[in-house]
This record gives C-alpha cells, sequence and structure tokens, in this order.
C-alpha cells in the first residue's frame, strides 16, 4: 500500500511538473520578446529573396494552427529589372501563415490585412513575375498563395508588356458607406495599350483564392479605348476570376475589337450595346439573356466561351427579329454609308474632286479592306445565328437568313447558309481558309425562284414582269479582302429563268425601237411572254467571259456576249435584239454596256448605229417620207431553242454561246 500511495504522489508530481513546464511554454510564447528576432529574420529572408526584406518597427506572433504575424513597418523590395522599388510597402502588415507548407519553401497566407499598403506589381514576357518570392521570379512555384486580403487604403501599380498594361488604381475603405460595398477604387492608365480606366466598389475583404467563403460583391465601369463595360455582381475568386456572376452593358464602335482586349475573335460590327448575364465556371465564360443592338440590328442569344482546351471555343445561338443589312457591311470590308458620306464631304471641302470630272470613274466598289484572317487560327468557333427579317437593302430585297458558323483549325465555313431573296432562296456554303497566304475562298450558292418582279423594287418598269430566277455560284479565290478574292477567282456562274412575262418597255429600250417607245408612252406598258433567258459566264483569274447570255420573248431575241472583269471592275457587254415583227422607227441597233461597277454606261454600238443613221440621212435628203424605209424592221428573229440554250448554259463546262434556232 505504502508503494502505491509513493507511486501515486510521483505521478501527482510528475503531472504537476509537465504542467507547470507547459504553463512556463505558454508564458515564453506570449511574452517572447520578437523584436529580438527582427534582425535575423530580415536577414534570413532577404537572403532567401535575393532583395531587401525588413520589418521597420514592432513584431509579434501568435501561433496555431495558422500562426498570426503582425509586422508595424514592412518593406519588401521588388527586383532589380523592376520598376517600382517595392513589391510591397505597408505601415502595418498582419497576417495568417500556415507553417508546416513553409518547411517544404511554399507560402500559404490565408489571410492578409494591410494598413496603406503600396503595391508595384509587374511581369515581364519572358515570365519574370515581382511577386515570386525567390530568386527566380520566372518560378510560378514561389508565387504565394493568399486566401483574402484586407486593405484600408493605399494604391497598386501593374506593369505588363506582354499584355499593353500599365495601370495605376487607388482604393480606399469607408466603413461608414451602407451596404455591402465599402471599398472603393479607381485606376487609370493603359490596357492592350489602350486608354484605360476604371472605378467601382467592392467587398471590404477581397477572396483572392479562398473557395470556401462566399462571393463577395463588386461593381465596376470601365472604358478601354472606345470600348465600355459597366458590371454588377460577385465573385468568389478575383486571382482566377473564378466564380464570377455578373450582369453587365458593353458598348464599344466595333465588335472586333474586342479580340484585342479580351481575345475573342468576333466580327467587324458598326457601333454596338449589349447587355447580358456573364458568368464564369472553372475555364468557361458563360454570357446569356443576350439583348442588345448592333447599328440598326437587334441581337439577342447565348455564348460559351471554353478555355480549357489548348485552342478556346466558341459556342452558342444568336438570333435578330431585325437585321439592317447594311450593318453586315464592315464583316466583309465594306465602308459603312455614314463614313462614305462624311469622306465625301471631307474631300469636297478639300477641294479634291475637280470640276467637270467624276470621280465614280476611277472609284472602286468592292470592299478592299484588308480582313484580320490570321485571327482566324486562334480560337475555334460552331455558332449560330438567324435572322427573321432583313431590311433596308439597296441593291436586293432580302426578308430573312441563316448561317451555321463553323471555324476550326484556321478554317472559316458557313454552311449551311440561306438568305431568303425576292420571295425566293440563296442557299449553299462558304469557306475561307487562312492556314494558306493569300487565304483561300470557296463560294458554292445555289439560288432558287427568285421572283422577278421583286428583284428591282426601286425599277417601275419590272414590278408587273412575272417569272422565276434560279442560278449557281461556283468559284475559288485568294487573297485578304473581298476585292482580292473575286480579282483572283475562278469558276463558274449561271442565271437561268423559264416561262414568264416580262415589261415591253424594256425590250424596246434595247432595240431602241422608236415606235413602240412612242407607243407606250401613248398606250402604257404591255408585258410579253418570256420563252427563256440564261446568262452564263466562265471565271478564269477574275474575268467574267460569257458562255450564253439569251432573252428570248414573243417579240424579241436578245443574244449577248462580253466580258466582266472583277479584278478591273469593268463591263464590256454586247447585247444583239432580234425583234420578231415588223417595226417602224427600229434602228436594230445592239446594245453595248461598259463602263466600271462605279459608273456603269448603256448605250446603242455607235458604229452600227452611225450607219443606220447616214443611210437615213442620205435617203431624208430625196425625201424625207424616204427616210422611214431604213428604220423598218423585217424582223429577221428566230425563236430561241430555249431547251437546249437552259441546258448549254447549266453545263459547267458549256462551250461556246449557243445562236438562235428556228423552233416554231
Amino acid at each position: 500500500m505504502t508503494k502505491s500511495l509513493l507511486h501515486s504522489a510521483v505521478f501527482r508530481r510528475s503531472l504537476a511538473g509537465l504542467a507547470a513546464l507547459f504553463v512556463v511554454l505558454v508564458l515564453v510564447v506570449l511574452f517572447f520578446p520578437w523584436d529580438v528576432l527582427r534582425s535575423p529574420i530580415n536577414r534570413h529572408v532577404s537572403a532567401q529573396l535575393g532583395r531587401r526584406f525588413e520589418i521597420t518597427h514592432h513584431l509579434s506572433v501568435r501561433l496555431g494552427r495558422s500562426t498570426t504575424v503582425r509586422a508595424n513597418g514592412v518593406e519588401v523590395a521588388n527586383p532589380e529589372w523592376a520598376t517600382e522599388p517595392y513589391l510591397l510597402k505597408a505601415s502595418v502588415a498582419e497576417f495568417d501563415i500556415k507553417l508546416w507548407p513553409l518547411l517544404f519553401g511554399k507560402v500559404e497566407l490565408p489571410r492578409i490585412a494591410l494598413t496603406a499598403p503600396q503595391f508595384g506589381l509587374q511581369i515581364e514576357p519572358d515570365g519574370r513575375r515581382t511577386w515570386a518570392l525567390s530568386r527566380d521570379t520566372s518560378d510560378e512555384s514561389a508565387v504565394p498563395v493568399i486566401g483574402s486580403l484586407l486593405v484600408d487604403q493605399g494604391s497598386l501599380k501593374y506593369l505588363s508588356a506582354a499584355q499593353g498594361a500599365n495601370i495605376a488604381v487607388t482604393f480606399s475603405l469607408s466603413p461608414e458607406l451602407a451596404g455591402p460595398l465599402p471599398l472603393s477604387y479607381k485606376a487609370a492608365g493603359k490596357w492592350k495599350n489602350e486608354v484605360f480606366s476604371a472605378s467601382g466598389r467592392t467587398g471590404g475583404v477581397l477572396q483572392l483564392r479562398a473557395k470556401t467563403q462566399a462571393p463577395f460583391p463588386i461593381e465596376i465601369s470601365a472604358l478601354a479605348g472606345k470600348t465600355s463595360l459597366k458590371a454588377q455582381g460577385s465573385i468568389a475568386n478575383l486571382a482566377d476570376l473564378a466564380g464570377l456572376d455578373a450582369t453587365f452593358d458593353l458598348r464599344g464602335r466595333n465588335l472586333e475589337e474586342l479580340y484585342k482586349l479580351v481575345g475573342v475573335v468576333l466580327p467587324s460590327t458598326p457601333p454596338y450595346k449589349v447587355r447580358g448575364k456573364l458568368a464564369r465556371h472553372g475555364k468557361v465564360w458563360a454570357v446569356s439573356q443576350i439583348q442588345g443592338v448592333l447599328g440598326s440590328s437587334d441581337i439577342n442569344g447565348a455564348l460559351r466561351f471554353d478555355q480549357s482546351a489548348a485552342v478556346p471555343v466558341l459556342t452558342g445561338n444568336l438570333q435578330s427579329k431585325l437585321l439592317d443589312f447594311g450593318d453586315l457591311g464592315p464583316m466583309i470590308g465594306a465602308t459603312p454609308a455614314a463614313s462614305k458620306a462624311a469622306e465625301a464631304r471631307a474631300k469636297a471641302q478639300a477641294g479634291t474632286e475637280q470640276p467637270g470630272r467624276s470621280p465614280a470613274s476611277s472609284r472602286k466598289v468592292l470592299p478592299a479592306t484588308i480582313l484580320s484572317l490570321a485571327r482566324l487560327q486562334t480560337m475555334d468557333a460552331d455558332v449560330i445565328y438567324s435572322a427573321v427579317n432583313i431590311r433596308h437593302v439597296q441593291a436586293l430585297p432580302l426578308d430573312k437568313g441563316s448561317a451555321h458558323i463553323k471555324l476550326n483549325a484556321g478554317v472559316l465555313q458557313l454552311s449551311p447558309f440561306s438568305l431568303g431573296v425576292a420571295g425566293g432562296s440563296v442557299a449553299g456554303s462558304l469557306k475561307i481558309d487562312s492556314n494558306v497566304a493569300p487565304a483561300a475562298f470557296t463560294a458554292r450558292l445555289d439560288v432558287r425562284a427568285v421572283q422577278l418582279n421583286q428583284l428591282f423594287p426601286k425599277v417601275e418598269t419590272t414590278r408587273s414582269s412575272l417569272g422565276k430566277i434560279s442560278g449557281q455560284f461556283d468559284f475559288q479565290g485568294r487573297g485578304a479582302s473581298v476585292a482580292q478574292i473575286l480579282g483572283s477567282a475562278s469558276g463558274q456562274v449561271a442565271v437561268l429563268m423559264g416561262k414568264g412575262e416580262i415589261s415591253n418597255i424594256l425590250l424596246e429600250f434595247i432595240g431602241l425601237d422608236g415606235g413602240e417607245v412612242v407607243k407606250f408612252l401613248v398606250r402604257g406598258d404591255r408585258n410579253v411572254q418570256l420563252r427563256c433567258a440564261a446568262a452564263a459566264f466562265e471565271v478564269n483569274e477574275g474575268l467574267m467571259t460569257s458562255k450564253a447570255i439569251v432573252l428570248d420573248t414573243t417579240d424579241t431575241v436578245v443574244n449577248g456576249r462580253g466580258q466582266v472583269s472583277l479584278a478591273h471592275e469593268t463591263l464590256d457587254i454586247v447585247l444583239e435584239p432580234a425583234p420578231k415583227d415588223r417595226s417602224i422607227l427600229s434602228l436594230r441597233s445592239p446594245l453595248r454596256i461598259g463602263g466600271t461597277f462605279a459608273s456603269p454606261s448603256a448605250g446603242p454600238d455607235k458604229g452600227a448605229l452611225a450607219g443606220r443613221a447616214g443611210i437615213a440621212l442620205l435617203l431624208g435628203a430625196i425625201n424625207p417620207l424616204l427616210a422611214l424605209a431604213a428604220t423598218i424592221e423585217t424582223g429577221p428573229g428566230q425563236d430561241a431553242d430555249c431547251s437546249e440554250v437552259l441546258a448549254q448554259a447549266a453545263r459547267p463546262n458549256a462551250g461556246s454561246r449557243p445562236a438562235a434556232t428556228a423552233t416554231r
């Protein structure tokens, strides 16, 4: 029993000793003069970083699973290559640090609170960054893992040559502000080498990498170049922009400019205003509930931009209730109407247009603006677009359209592609391969059931014409602009029309039949039966050479021949009318269509017309009544063999132009 008591007393004394030792250790920890370690810590950290680190005033430490360090006066210098002298300079810095990862050289700071901090962040194109806490500042593993950041007021400068960024930010915490956004900030400088400014508010605690914390609110109003952004929402991870959920209002002069700012390839457009919801989860950006306008056209739908793969992918579905066709001009390098008017006014004011000389004779019509086709290799895409109604078309009456836009490995395809035109349709595929230089372009289009009386709504003489036009366009070209592509194009073009009715006044003007024109002016226009019409061209390096041009009616057979140069934008077409009835005042002169695309001309063949006019003058010298004899047309025209004409014009490798043959 005595031994048992002895053992019990020894045990109690041992336990008391351990308790006393623990109390002493706690007291040592609590009252340890950590300031005596400031100099050794400063020297050790400076040696490890290869740059000056200094705690200038008081140091205190509270040990635990996450040790809390408080330092009054902290200065962390930047590497010698940096522009700013300090990575961080603050009057007070308090942070939690995990000791276990620190033993393996990894700095994890779950929380940082700074008073009056000044940051100097800089990253070089070779990967060096000032915030990598190592002698090797290109080592990404040396970047500290920071959870949350609390600041009261201070400044930040960010430099990145690769991003074209030079931004200065000031921020201040105002606890007296009501609501969840007490931290306000202002930024100014350059982003992507564009003038940049931003302002807004956020929550008081910035979640840089914490995933367990609730997302914190954020508001921003930013301007980069001519692009402005307003957004409001929340974000869970500021460093990676993960967990973003916000509404936005985006405005600018051209969607194409977003490529420079955010790396997304979008078509060239007129000025735009777009709003919607923006979210990011992982490496996927999602834009939903899109509503906006591009020029005079509306746009709505949803898009996703996935950056998880080596090549980012844009997918989505977009619609327009109303598409102004003029808004598509910038996509193919065409100058908007407003810009053309401004250019014309500027030239007139500068006096560059000489009196008596038409500038249209040398002006080009096909868009020559160089398209940014190299950007097609930076991402892939799969987007469906449709327009319910198309308006304000100057040349063609379009009513609807759709396209499946596919971009893969630098090859852009619109397949299928469809447009409603004058009661009919134009459908097919377009393809641009940007992997070759110059880029290769392929177009295969089918025209179906286009109504003749709707095709030229502004031409009065066609409104009573009836008939359906079909055609095929199949050609390839190379170039970086529409003008270059068409100027180098080779392939086939054919336009066909079967039975119908056509305004007689058109035929009479073609044949210069004065008698019929007089009758038209007295009795009005009338329609004649159209038996067939065909025009087929072979295209070789931008030169369209006719294979068949035939228009056959009950009154007249018109045969044509000639060339159209897409490279020089010139016309040289001769139409030879052969009336089938006897007509007074007909000069039977071929009609020559010439000039340029910008300034076409049409008139009788001057040589043939001069010969007929000379005979009329000679006879008129004997007896004025006999002058009419030279204008009497005996009607040698024959019906064209329409089935053969249409078949031959439709054949891709048709031979020479078929002649009119008798079928009556």
